[in-house]
């Protein structure tokens, strides 16, 4: 695991100018090419408004910065005591353009970029969403090292995206213990209405899940289900991480811990998820 700590160049050379942030940019152009080819615009409107924002959270940043490091290495332990898994990735540290807070790259071993100006610097905050990130990768290494067949897994598939945020959700909960449950989910104190929510009309919202998911586009799913951006059939957004949470819970259930993890590699496991949907909640 390699640290890539872009924040020193950014706190050092900061000025409030589109020449700032291009020539940060250009520092680290893997890592910036990846955040604005998937988790923010690059838009010159879009960067004048985050520097009009930067002044507002800098001291936030800092407390972040001081913060994730030493999370970040504590986590990568936890994991390798209780999984066996290492992580031969760059972790990346940015600071962004108020767009993703966190996100793995689209590898098989994917490197992890955290966005620290969309980041609360709370402990409790900051070690749910780096177990989160980190179990994403953990989930792919451990499946790998089990000998999956990644032809024949379904990136662009709401069920695969359902089943990865369940995995990462239920990762956090092994590494980060004794947190509020609803941090998990939200990576801050805003998150218990959302969770309350979603246990009170939980039947409804799989139904309505499990509808979209066999008569919509996947695109159409991300945008109502898995986006910040989404949420317009409840007024919450994101309700696909409760769901992919339910489901994930279900496999342990039924077969434990390790099964669960490796369920992608059985190449019925899309018509698996459909049956548990369809099942369990009738449409």
């Amino acid at each position: 695991m390699q640290i890539i700590d872009t924040i020193p160049y950014f706190k050092q050379n900061y000025h409030s100018s589109i020449e700032f942030l291009r020539n940060y940019y250009g520092e680290y152009p893997e890592i910036f090419k990846e955040y604005f080819a998937y988790h923010c615009k690059d838009t010159e409107e879009r960067h004048l408004a985050s520097l009009e924002k930067y002044p507002g959270v800098l001291s936030d940043i800092d407390l972040v910065y001081k913060n994730i490091v030493p999370i970040i290495h504590g986590t990568a332990e936890h994991y390798k005591n209780n999984y066996q898994v290492s992580f031969p990735a760059d972790i990346n540290l940015i600071v962004g353009g108020f767009g993703s807070n966190a996100y793995t790259y689209r590898q098989i071993i994917p490197n992890i970029t955290f966005a620290l100006e969309k980041l609360s610097p709370v402990q409790d905050h900051l070690k749910t969403i780096v177990a989160h990130e980190f179990g994403h990768a953990a989930h792919n290494i451990i499946s790998n090292n089990a000998g999956i067949d990644w032809k024949n897994v379904d990136w662009n598939s709401p069920l695969t995206w359902l089943y990865q945020e369940g995995a990462a959700t239920h990762f956090s909960r092994q590494t980060a213990k004794g947190i509020k449950e609803s941090v998990y989910f939200s990576f801050d104190d805003e998150g218990e209405k959302w969770l309350q929510f979603f246990s009170k009309n939980q039947e409804k919202i799989i139904s309505d899940f499990a509808r979209d998911v066999t008569t919509e586009t996947p695109i159409a799913v991300f945008k109502e289900w898995f986006s910040i951006t989404g949420g317009a059939k409840f007024g919450y957004n994101r309700l696909g991480y409760l769901i992919g949470d339910q489901f994930f819970q279900e496999l342990i259930k039924r077969n434990g811990e390790l099964v669960a993890i490796v369920a992608w590699k059985d190449t019925s496991y899309k018509e698996n998820v459909i049956n548990w949907l369809l099942n369990t909640h009738k449409v």
